[in-house]
C-alpha cells in the first residue's frame, strides 16, 4: 500500500435531478408519469473517500455520502443521516459494475426512508458510455430497511434521475484530492483519474467469446433429488392432436388444495425442483400443500419434438394441451377439490387464455409470472420477433433455435449464430447465457439478473433450458401489435373455433382470482403484468392483485436463489388466501 495515497482523500459534490413517481413500479414508468405529474426528485450530495489507498485496494471502492434529498412526494427537503457510495466494483456480471447510492433519510415529517439509487454502467447499446454514467434508476423504500434485500422492503416512490452536461462539469471542476497536510494532491487525482478510467475500460474494452468446454455436471439430467419428503410419480397423457404430454406429481399428504405448476416455454418441470437450493416444490410441501403437480405441456425441453420445425401456436397450448391435463389431473384427485395454478412466462400467458377462454373451468386461483394477457417487450425484442422467424425460415433454414448450440461437435449455422451471441455478449462465460439472450428479451443478461443465479444453475442452463421452433414469435409479435392484448392467432382458421378471437372480452365475468407478478428489471416481457393489471382493474375492481418484485427480472423470480425468502412467501399467502374459496 502507499503511504502518499493513504494520507489523501477524494471529494465531489453531485446534483442529480429527474422525475420520480409513488404510484408507478418500474424505472421507466416512474420517470414517465413522474414527468406528466410533476413530481421531481433532486439529489445533493458529497461524496467523501477519507483513504484513497484503502478506496483503490478493496473491493467495494467505498466512500460516504452527506446531503439531502428534495422531492415533494417524500415531504420535501429530507436529510441524509448516513450514506454509502461505491465506485464501480465488480458484480455477478463480467462486464457489468455499478456507481451505487444508498441513503437512510429522514422526511420533515419524521418518517424514516432508505434511497437506493445505481448507475448501470455497462456496454449493451453504441455510444452510451455517457448515459450509463450520468443516468441513476432510483427506488425508495418506507423505513430504514436492508438495500440487499429490495423485494422484501416497501417500495415508495421510483424513477430516474441523473446528470446534465452542465452538472457533470461542475462535478469535475469540484473534484479535489488533499493530502494530510491540506495541499492539493496531483498523485491523488493521477491515481484516482487511472482508476475510474480503468474500471471502464473493463466495461467497455471488446472480449474475447467463452470457451466451449462443457461444464462438470452435479446434477442429472431431469433429476428430481431437489424434492424430499414425498412420493414422485409420472402421468403421461395425450391431446386431442396427437401430442403426448406428461404431468409429475409429488405427493406427502392428501390436501383439499391442490397446486399445479406450468413452466414457460423452452423450460421444463425442472425449473420448479432445483436441487442446489429450495425450489418451489419443496417450499410448497413444506408449507402444507401435500399434493403439488407440475405440467409439462408441448413447449418443455423434455419432448424432442421440439428440436424440429413446427407451426404450434398458444391458441394449440390453450385449447388442447390445459384442458387435457387438468382432465387428467381430475381423474386421479376428484372433481372437487380445489385446484390452484402457478405460471411462468408462455406457461402464464396460455393458462389465462384456457381459463378466460373457458376451455378450462374450476381453477380456484393462478399465479402468473412476468406475462398474463397483455404482452409488451422492448424495443429490439419487438424487431426479433418480426423478423426472426422470416429470417430463420427463409434465409438460414433453421427449424428451431437451440441455447446449447455452441458446445455441439463440429460446425453448423447454429454454431455460428451461438458464436455471434458469444461476441455481443461479454457479460459472463456461458454460451447457454449468451443464447437465451439472443432467443428471449433484451439485455446482458435478458432472462434473469445473474447476482440472483447461482453458480450451480449457471452451469446446467443447458440442462434447464432447451430449443424450441421460432414459430411462437409470430403469436407473440401478433399480440403485441394488437394493443398489446392476447389474441387468436388464426382468427379465421375452424381449428380454433371455440376460442374467442380476443382473449379480453369476458374479462369481467372470469372469478378466479389472479396474482400478477413481475420482476423491476423484467427485460423479456417489460411491464406487461403491470399493464394487465391495469385494465382487468377497469372492469373487475379489487379481484385481481399486482405485486412487482425490486431486484428480480423474468426468470429468477423461480429460479434464484434467494427466491424462498424473497417471492415464494407472497406466493403462499396468496394461496392461502383463497384455499377455503368455495
Amino acid at each position: 500500500m502507499s503511504s502518499d495515497l493513504r494520507a489523501v482523500s477524494i471529494e465531489f459534490a453531485e446534483v442529480m435531478t429527474g422525475w420520480v413517481s409513488a404510484e408507478s413500479t418500474t424505472f421507466d414508468d416512474g420517470r414517465e408519469d413522474g414527468e406528466k405529474a410533476g413530481n421531481a426528485l433532486a439529489l445533493h450530495v458529497t461524496v467523501r473517500i477519507a483513504d484513497l489507498d484503502a478506496f483503490l485496494h478493496t473491493p467495494e471502492h467505498a466512500g460516504t455520502l452527506v446531503g439531502h434529498v428534495d422531492c415533494a412526494l417524500l415531504g420535501g427537503v429530507c436529510p441524509v443521516q448516513s450514506g454509502t457510495f461505491r465506485l464501480l466494483p465488480n458484480t455477478a456480471d463480467r462486464d457489468r459494475k455499478v456507481m451505487y447510492y444508498q441513503l437512510y433519510g429522514i422526511t420533515p415529517q419524521g418518517e424514516a426512508f432508505t434511497f437506493v439509487g445505481e448507475k448501470q454502467v455497462q456496454h449493451d447499446a453504441l455510444f452510451d458510455l455517457w448515459r450509463d454514467t450520468t443516468t441513476l434508476y432510483v427506488n425508495v423504500f418506507r423505513g430504514h430497511v436492508d438495500p440487499a434485500k429490495p423485494a422484501l422492503a416497501d417500495l415508495w416512490v421510483t424513477g430516474i434521475i441523473g446528470l446534465t452536461r452542465d452538472d457533470f462539469i461542475h462535478v469535475l471542476r469540484g473534484l479535489r484530492a488533499v493530502d494530510a497536510m491540506g495541499h492539493t494532491s496531483l498523485t491523488g487525482l493521477f491515481a484516482f483519474g487511472k482508476f475510474f478510467a480503468g474500471k471502464l475500460w473493463d466495461v467497455y474494452a471488446p472480449h474475447l467469446p467463452p470457451s466451449p468446454n462443457h461444464p462438470v455436471r452435479r446434477y442429472a439430467k431431469f433429476t428430481t433429488e431437489g424434492v424430499t419428503g414425498a412420493a414422485i410419480s409420472v402421468h403421461p397423457f395425450s391431446t386431442a392432436d396427437g401430442l403426448g404430454l406428461s404431468l409429475s406429481r409429488f405427493k406427502r399428504a392428501d390436501c383439499d388444495d391442490v397446486v399445479l405448476l406450468i413452466h414457460g416455454l423452452t423450460n421444463s418441470t425442472d425449473m420448479f425442483i432445483m436441487p442446489e437450493h429450495r425450489n418451489l416444490v419443496q417450499h410448497l410441501l413444506d408449507e402444507g400443500f401435500g399434493d403439488v403437480w407440475s405440467l409439462d405441456w408441448r413447449g418443455s425441453c423434455r419432448f424432442p419434438y421440439n428440436l424440429a420445425r413446427n407451426n404450434y401456436n398458444f391458441d394449440d397450448v390453450a385449447l388442447f394441451d390445459h384442458p387435457a391435463a387438468i382432465q387428467e389431473l381430475r381423474r386421479h384427485i376428484g372433481p372437487h377439490r380445489r385446484l390452484h395454478v402457478i405460471a411462468h412466462c408462455v406457461g402464464s400467458i396460455t393458462i389465462a387464455m384456457s381459463v378466460f377462454a373457458r376451455t378450462v373451468q374450476g381453477i380456484a386461483s393462478m399465479v402468473l409470472n412476468s406475462v398474463a394477457l397483455t404482452p409488451d417487450v422492448p424495443a429490439w425484442s419487438e424487431i426479433k420477433l418480426r423478423f426472426g422467424p422470416w429470417v430463420s425460415d427463409n434465409l438460414l433454414a433453421i427449424e428451431y433455435f437451440n441455447p446449447s448450440w455452441r458446445r455441439e461437435p463440429a460446425w453448423s449455422v447454429g454454431k455460428l449464430i451461438a458464436y455471434a451471441a458469444d461476441i455481443v455478449h461479454g457479460e459472463c462465460n456461458s454460451p447457454e447465457c449468451h443464447m437465451l439472450s439472443f432467443m428471449w428479451g433484451s439485455g446482458r443478461p435478458a432472462v434473469y439478473n445473474h447476482a440472483n443465479v447461482s453458480p450451480e444453475t449457471h452451469e446446467r442452463l443447458g440442462d434447464l433450458f432447451g430449443g424450441t421452433s421460432v414459430h411462437y414469435y409470430r403469436h407473440v409479435f401478433r399480440m403485441v401489435k394488437s394493443g398489446n392484448t392476447a389474441v387468436k392467432f388464426e382468427p379465421g382458421n375452424p381449428r380454433y373455433a371455440a376460442l374467442p378471437d380476443d382473449y379480453m372480452m369476458n374479462a369481467a365475468d372470469i372469478k378466479t382470482p389472479i396474482f400478477l407478478m413481475q420482476g423491476q428489471d423484467n427485460r423479456v416481457f417489460a411491464d406487461s403484468n403491470i399493464r394487465c393489471h391495469e385494465r382487468l382493474e377497469k372492469v373487475a375492481p379489487g379481484r385481481h392483485k399486482l405485486h412487482v418484485f425490486a431486484g428480480y427480472g423474468h426468470q429468477d423470480p423461480f429460479m434464484g436463489k434467494n427466491a424462498a425468502v424473497d417471492i415464494f412467501p407472497h406466493i403462499v399467502e396468496f394461496l392461502r388466501e383463497h384455499a377455503h374459496a368455495s
